[in-house]
């Protein structure tokens, strides 16, 4: 059996029964997207930021996330245009965008992902994201502005202070709250009551908008499921890397336990 088709705007969709839940990827092998996909993650995040992943292996990871039915995401190492155009011409059903800080930020990003008259983004008809130029032009066209997702990262109090400005942008579709680099530009901690605040203030900003905003937890899903309690519409638990390694130090820690017992 195939496995179901799934977009960037379906994730978001208003009829979905549970909250789209993803995980980052940083490995450049292909073995962790199949995994993440076979474990249930509705979509995976490609993480160009934080990991030594080149553009070619972003390719191969959007492929095998898309042909699994896993909806493929990159975070973008830039905002710049020919960037986010390589990445949605690979396929990419969305991109995250780390560092924006300001409404004209978001606005050129926005842009970038949109083909004209909504933005800058070139046609590229021939690449995967137009089936290698067998898709209908206004197919590719149409799902190329209605179906790619444009999700800004907020981290800073500059960007949460924006945030209204932001999500009223036509362009973007959500925001995702970066807690730990938004703390640590105050000097304080994700879980501190003044960083809390200013999340909530960014999901009320979303909400206002009709819009979307997510957050990371790590390897904490109980924490993760009160967020969404209080609001939080789509979230990212652990990422490849995390998970093998607390894998492997569990193991070795409960096998020299239990080497020790008499």
């Amino acid at each position: 059996m195939s496995a179901p088709r799934r977009t960037g705007a379906g994730l978001f969709a208003q009829d979905r029964a549970t909250t789209p839940l993803g995980t980052w990827l940083k490995i450049a092998s292909g073995e962790p997207v199949e995994i993440m996909a076979y474990a249930g993650f509705d979509f995976v995040v490609i993480d160009l930021e934080h990991a030594p992943l080149d553009l070619q292996t972003a390719y191969r990871l959007i492929n095998s996330a898309a042909a699994l039915g896993t909806v493929p995401l990159v975070r973008v190492p830039d905002t710049t245009a020919s960037t986010i155009q390589k990445i949605l011409d690979a396929g990419a059903m969305g991109i995250l965008v780390p560092h924006v800080d300001t409404v004209e930020e978001a606005a050129a990003v926005g842009r970038a992902c949109r083909f004209p008259p909504h933005g800058v983004r070139g046609a590229g008809a021939t690449s995967r994201a137009g089936a290698w130029g067998l898709r209908p032009g206004a197919d590719y066209l149409a799902t190329g502005n209605d179906d790619v997702l444009c999700i800004p990262q907020l981290e800073s109090v500059e960007a949460i202070r924006a945030a209204p400005r932001i999500l009223a942008l036509d362009s973007v579709d959500a925001v995702f709250v970066g807690a730990a680099d938004l703390s640590m530009s105050m000097g304080s901690t994700p879980a501190s009551p003044e960083v809390l605040e200013l999340i909530a203030s960014a999901r009320e900003a979303a909400h206002t908008a009709g819009k979307l905003c997510g957050l990371a937890f790590g390897g904490a899903p109980e924490r993760a499921a009160r967020a969404v309690l209080d609001g939080c519409d789509f979230v990212l638990l652990s990422n490849d890397t995390s998970m093998l390694a607390e894998t492997a130090r569990g193991l070795v820690t409960a096998f020299r336990e239990a080497e020790g017992r008499p």
